[in-house]
C-alpha cells in the first residue's frame, strides 16, 4: 500500500459540487492499493500516517507528528500510485489492485482511521474528484508498507 502524504495548511475533495471532505493544518494522503496488500498493510501505513514527524516543532525541526498538532487527515484514494511508468509513455495500471479489493482495503483504512483519529476526511472511491490544498512547505513523502 502506498500513500502520498503531503502536509498541508488546508486541503478539500470535492466530487461534483459537494465538498465531501475537508481539512485544516494537517495531511492529504492520496492512497495506492496494490494487489498484495492486505488488512496488515493497511494498518502499518496508519501507522505510519499518524506517527510520522513532518511538522515542526519549537525550533523549527520537523519533531511532531499528525497526533501531536492535531491535526486533520483526509483520505483520497489514488489508483495512478499503483502504475507502471518503466517503459513506454503510456502508464500501465496493471499493478493496482482490482476494485473491489482496492475498496474493501480503502473502506478498512477509512474506518481504521476514524476510529483512530478525531478529524478525519474522505474522499469517494473510483469518482472523479477534484482535490484542492495548500501544500505546507511544500512538505510531500511517499510512504510504502
Amino acid at each position: 500500500m502506498k500513500g502520498l502524504l503531503q502536509r498541508v495548511s488546508h486541503a478539500r475533495v470535492v466530487v461534483g459540487a459537494e465538498t465531501l471532505g475537508s481539512i485544516g493544518t494537517g495531511l492529504l494522503v492520496l492512497v495506492g492499493i496494490e494487489p498484495h496488500d492486505t488488512h496488515a498493510s493497511a494498518d502499518k501505513l496508519l501507522h505510519k500516517l499518524l506517527n510520522y514527524r513532518v511538522f515542526s516543532d519549537a525550533e523549527g525541526k520537523m519533531n511532531l507528528s499528525l497526533i501531536d498538532v492535531a491535526g486533520g487527515l483526509l483520505l483520497v484514494s489514488q489508483f495512478t500510485l499503483a502504475a507502471d511508468t518503466q517503459s513506454g509513455l503510456r502508464p500501465s495500471f496493471s499493478k493496482a489492485a482490482p476494485p473491489a479489493l482496492g475498496a474493501q482495503l480503502f473502506e478498512y483504512l477509512v474506518q481504521k482511521a476514524k476510529n483512530s483519529h478525531e478529524k478525519v476526511g474522505v474522499g469517494q472511491f473510483g469518482a472523479d474528484m477534484q482535490v484542492h490544498l495548500i501544500n505546507d512547505g511544500p512538505v510531500t513523502f511517499l510512504l510504502e508498507t
